[in-house]
C-alpha cells in the first residue's frame, strides 16, 4: 500500500512507519515533530510559534505540499489536530483527502471530543483527566480545553471527521473505551509502536541508590500528573535521600530525553492514564520501571494474564506516596519488574507487529 501519516505524536507516526516499511509497504510522515520534542519525519510541517506570522507559513507550506497528498491508498491524521492550526481550521484540509484519496483514517491518540464526553458524561472511568469520582478538575489547562474540544471549533471538527473517516484507531484503554461508548461500528484498538531497534534493554540490578526519573512539559504539567506526583517524590527523597535521587527534565527534544533517562532505574509518567503511554514505552522498553498507568483494564485489553510491569497509582498523594516508598524500601523488586517491562514491550508494542494489524485494519476497513 502506499500510505500518509499525517501529524505526530510522541514518535508513534515515525515508529508505525518504520514498521510498515519493513512490511514493503511505502509510507510519507508529514508533521511537525510533535514541536519541539522534534521526531523524524519525511515532510517537514513544523510552525516555530503560536505567532500569526508562523501560522501563515504553516498554511503556505501545507499548500505547497497539498498537491504531492493525492493518490495515497491510506490516509491517516493523528488527531483533529494534525496541523499546528486549530482543528476547526484543518478541515478543508481534512476534506481534499477525503477527495483524493483512498481511505481516511483517524488517529484517537489524545484529548478530543468523544473522551471528554465520556469523562463528563458517563461512568466509565474511576478517574480521569477532567474528574476524580464525582469531582471536577478544575485547572486552567482543563477550562481551555473544554472550550476547544467540548464546545468549540475542535469538538466540531471531531464530529465531522469521525462521521466522515472510515474509521478509527485508538492507542490506549480509555479512548477505546470512549470510542466504544459512542462509535463502536467504526473505531478499534491497536496498541502503541515501539522500535525496539532504537532502544538499549537492559535488566536493571538492585541499585544502592533508586535513580528516579521524571520529565515535566512547563505547560502540561497539571495535564499530565507531574505537578502531583513530583512534589510527592521530593518528599519521598527528603526522607530517604541515601537510597533514592531524582533526574528531573523539561521541555527537552525526544532525543535528549531518551539519553537523559538512560541510566533511571524508575519513570513517573501519566497520573491519569489507565495505560502506559509512548515515553512510558520507550522507559519499559529500555527495563526502567514505569510508575504510573498500569489499570486492570489495559491488561485485559491487551489480553496479558502473566506479566504485571508497571507499578500502578491513582489520583491521590497518599496512593503515590505509598508506591514510591515501596520501591525505595523493596529495591530487589526492580530486577523482576524490569525483566517484565521488556518483555511487556516485546510481547504487545513491537512496531512490526503493530504496523501488521494497522495494515489488516484498514484493509478490511469498508465504513
Amino acid at each position: 500500500m502506499n500510505i500518509l501519516l499525517l501529524g505526530e505524536g510522541s514518535g508513534l507516526h515515525w515508529n508505525l512507519a518504520e514498521g510498515l516499511r519493513a512490511l514493503g509497504h511505502r509510507v510519507c510522515v508529514a508533521s511537525d515533530g510533535n514541536g519541539w520534542k522534534n521526531h523524524p519525519r519525511d515532510i517537514d510541517l513544523a510552525r516555530p510559534s503560536d505567532s500569526l506570522a508562523d501560522g501563515l507559513k504553516v498554511v503556505a507550506r501545507t499548500l505547497r505540499y497539498l498537491p504531492s497528498f493525492r493518490g495515497y491508498d491510506v490516509v491517516q491524521i493523528i488527531s483533529p489536530y494534525f496541523l499546528r492550526l486549530k482543528a476547526a481550521r484543518t478541515l478543508p484540509v481534512y476534506r481534499y483527502l477525503k477527495r483524493h484519496n483512498g481511505k481516511v483514517f483517524l488517529g484517537a491518540f489524545g484529548t478530543d471530543y468523544y473522551y471528554i464526553k465520556a469523562c463528563l458524561e458517563t461512568d466509565l472511568y474511576r478517574y480521569s483527566d477532567f474528574k476524580i469520582g464525582d469531582r471536577y478538575r478544575d485547572s486552567e489547562t482543563n477550562r481551555r480545553t473544554l472550550a476547544e474540544w467540548y464546545t468549540g471549533g475542535g469538538a466540531r471538527a471531531t464530529r465531522e471527521i469521525v462521521e466522515t473517516c472510515d474509521g478509527v484507531v485508538t492507542c490506549l484503554w480509555e479512548y477505546y473505551a470512549a470510542y466504544q461508548r459512542f462509535v463502536p461500528q467504526k473505531s478499534t484498538f491497536i496498541p502503541l509502536p515501539i522500535d525496539r531497534r532504537q532502544l538499549t534493554a537492559r535488566v536493571r540490578g538492585v541499585p544502592r541508590q533508586l535513580n528516579f526519573f521524571i520529565g515535566i512539559q512547563t505547560t502540561r504539567s497539571d495535564y499530565k500528573g507531574t505537578d502531583v506526583m513530583y512534589p510527592v517524590l521530593q518528599a519521598v527523597q527528603a526522607k530517604y535521600p541515601d537510597l533514592c535521587r531524582i533526574t528531573k527534565v523539561e521541555n527537552v527534544p525526544f532525543a535528549r530525553y531518551q539519553q537523559l533517562m538512560d541510566d533511571a532505574d524508575v519513570q513517573l509518567d501519566q497520573l491519569y492514564s489507565y495505560t502506559p503511554s509512548m515515553n512510558s514505552l520507550v522507559a519499559m522498553g529500555k527495563g526502567i520501571t514505569v510508575v504510573g498507568g498500569g489499570e486492570p483494564e489495559n491488561y485485559e485489553l491487551i489480553g496479558e494474564t502473566e506479566l504485571r510491569p508497571i507499578v500502578n497509582v491513582v489520583p491521590d498523594e497518599q496512593d503515590i506516596y505509598r508506591a514510591l516508598e515501596e520501591l525505595v524500601l523493596h529495591k530487589e523488586r526492580i530486577p523482576r519488574l524490569s525483566a517484565e517491562s521488556i518483555e511487556y514491550v516485546r510481547r504487545h508494542h513491537d512496531h512490526v507487529d503493530v504496523a501488521r494489524r494497522y495494515a489488516d485494519y484498514w484493509e478490511r476497513s469498508h465504513c
